[in-house]
């Protein structure tokens, strides 16, 4: 557990206000520093996104990914809606386009650490 943030405040509290008070709402503002409510949320990462995009963890086996890949692609590939309405045809390109680009994320990524 962090701390510091709040014993540090608290310090300051008393020093600048010269009153008990001060070490209470120096303790409070240390840990609101602590507890990370003043820090900007971390976005998410592309790859922690392509990896949702396929819908395998972070840890998955390459064989798992690849699974993962060719089972999503056997759904949403284009040719299986050719003779569809176009906005279902639009929607299976998009899916397809986004499959293509998480896949080709995670395995670059993996090569680079393989390496």
């Amino acid at each position: 557990m962090r701390y510091y943030g709040k014993v540090l405040g608290a310090i300051l509290g008393f020093a600048l206000m010269r009153h008990p008070i001060g070490i209470l709402i120096g303790g409070l503002l240390g840990h609101a520093f602590d507890a990370g409510w003043l820090s900007k949320p971390k976005p998410r990462s592309q790859v922690d996104d392509a990896y949702a995009v396929l819908g395998v963890a972070p840890d998955a086996s390459d064989e798992a990914i690849d699974r993962a890949y060719r089972q999503q692609m056997s759904k949403y590939h284009p040719d299986k809606v050719a003779g569809a309405a176009d906005e279902i045809r639009a929607l299976a390109e998009e899916r397809a386009r986004a499959l293509n680009a998480a896949y080709d994320r995670i395995r670059d990524l993996r090569r680079k650490l393989g390496e």
